[in-house]
């Protein structure tokens, strides 16, 4: 016994899509038509308005290095470890007013916040 082979008229009889299918697609507005305020990039926000210190540091910490960066606001600073964390691979901790990475990473974390629009990144050690 096999069933007999459905026809393409009686189609599905649930189908989700079915209002979608007269709906035109709405037309995309041209160059012409947009205004200079979406064609202009949104200045960046001061995220860091003082400088930014990042040092690498070994006292006291059983001669593995970390890199201890200040200067960031207090608001930012688990926000920034969590992103800095997957950003650069490593862990991250806040201690204080400082932000600390495990491992050397001056140059990357850096170059991060560089990244980030922070203007005035400092190089210790």
């Amino acid at each position: 016994m096999t069933r007999p082979l459905p026809s393409p008229e009686d189609g599905p009889k649930n189908n989700p899509f079915a209002s979608l299918l007269g709906a035109a697609p709405r037309p995309t507005p041209t160059p012409a038509q947009r205004t200079s305020a979406e064609l202009r990039p949104a200045p960046p926000a001061k995220r860091f308005p003082h400088k930014l210190v990042v040092r690498r540091e070994k006292k006291g910490r059983g001669g593995k290095t970390v890199t201890r960066v200040s200067g960031i606001p207090a608001e930012l600073l688990p926000a920034l470890s969590k992103s800095m964390k997957k950003a650069l691979g490593c862990g991250a901790t806040v201690e204080g007013d400082d932000l600390v990475l495990l491992g050397s990473l001056v140059d990357r974390t850096a170059d991060y916040l560089e990244g980030q629009g922070a203007r005035r990144v400092v190089r210790a050690n």
